[in-house]
């Protein structure tokens, strides 16, 4: 009912969108590629890109980054899209780059495009920390439905498959070494209650999920910011190695070196938390805030002003509860 409510909001809020090049549409509306390319950015790995973007027909709601890592013993994969047409057509994109069999599947949270492509790897592990296969399974078919409603024929056949491996947190951070790749597993919190990040020691590249987003309005459908901003402090020296800053893949935005990504977002979610507690405060309702103006740095963000204001309709009204709580009254 949760996710059915919020990607409903998605829905409401949504306005016209330009097309996205990489999404292609034949004439008779029955030829749908999502036209993926994949793009190495180290010995490897690859990443193919979504748009920049928010949710809509015209980007076959293609706005995730995914990717793959060839380890010379195998194949990992990092997300697998919005659909089960995704899915396939990254698999085709896998195979037309490298000969190294998938090994294992990896979705970093709970959120539909993390895993919604998984219909097209099920010979294949799918793995996920516990709290994210448990929230695909509570949501997947909420999730479906209002994909269904944005997203129309893109979602052909698609149907929720969450992962089927719990990856063990009490095991990490964990160092898995497969042929010539240290990949590095760290459970952190905060955009989702159980986010997984992965990093290759090896080459430099952190695949950060949504814990981090660049130059896009970050979603907050499971959000806990306090938690989230604390992941953030602790990410941030993981973005570095001797002195080299890591190339960091976040699931939306694009790839950027360093700490662009993060310090976006942890500036967001002060900004955030600050108009709200401050909007608490003064007694303004939600439709005041929804007017509020956003700062510059903020404006030419995509998904703005649709992102937030979906965040403050779900966020704001527990900020106003705790402001009418009578104070404690002292013995």
């Amino acid at each position: 009912m949760r996710a059915a409510a919020l990607l409903a909001l998605a829905l409401l809020a949504q306005g016209p969108m330009p097309v996205q090049a990489q999404a292609r549409i034949g004439p008779d509306q029955a030829t749908l590629d999502y036209a993926l390319a994949p793009r190495q950015i180290a010995p490897g790995t690859w990443v193919i890109e979504g748009a920049v973007q928010d949710f809509s027909r015209q980007n076959g709601c293609n706005i995730i980054n995914t990717g793959f890592i060839a380890t010379g013993e195998g194949v990992v994969v990092i997300n697998t899209g919005p659909s089960r047409l995704y899915g396939e057509q990254q698999r085709r994109a896998i195979e037309r780059v490298t000969r190294e069999p998938v090994r294992q599947v990896i979705n970093l949270n709970l959120h539909p495009d993390y895993f919604f492509g998984n219909q097209a790897w099920t010979d294949r592990p799918l793995q996920a920390l516990p709290g994210s296969i448990a929230g695909q399974q509570a949501e997947g078919g909420a999730y479906a439905d209002n994909l269904y409603r944005l997203c129309g024929d893109w979602m052909r056949g698609t149907e929720s498959t969450p992962a089927r491996e719990a990856i063990d947190p009490r095991g990490l951070p964990l160092v898995l070494r497969l042929g010539t790749h240290e990949l590095e597993l760290r459970r952190l919190q905060g955009h989702t209650a159980d986010d997984l990040v992965l990093i290759d020691r090896s080459t430099g590249v952190v695949f950060a999920g949504g814990l981090v987003f660049a130059d896009r309005v970050p979603t907050t459908p499971h959000a806990d910011l306090t938690r989230w901003l604390a992941s953030l402090d602790a990410l941030e020296p993981l973005l570095s190695a001797d002195g080299r800053p890591l190339t960091v893949v976040p699931s939306h935005g694009p790839v950027h070196t360093g700490g662009h990504g993060l310090q976006q977002t942890r500036d967001w979610l002060r900004w955030l938390d600050g108009l709200m507690r401050e909007g608490a405060a003064q007694g303004l309702d939600l439709g005041e805030l929804l007017r509020a103006p956003v700062p510059a740095r903020f404006a030419g963000w995509a998904a703005q002003p649709a992102e937030l204001h979906r965040s403050l309709t779900q966020l704001y009204p527990a900020h106003e509860r705790a402001a009418l709580q009578p104070a404690t009254k002292r013995p």
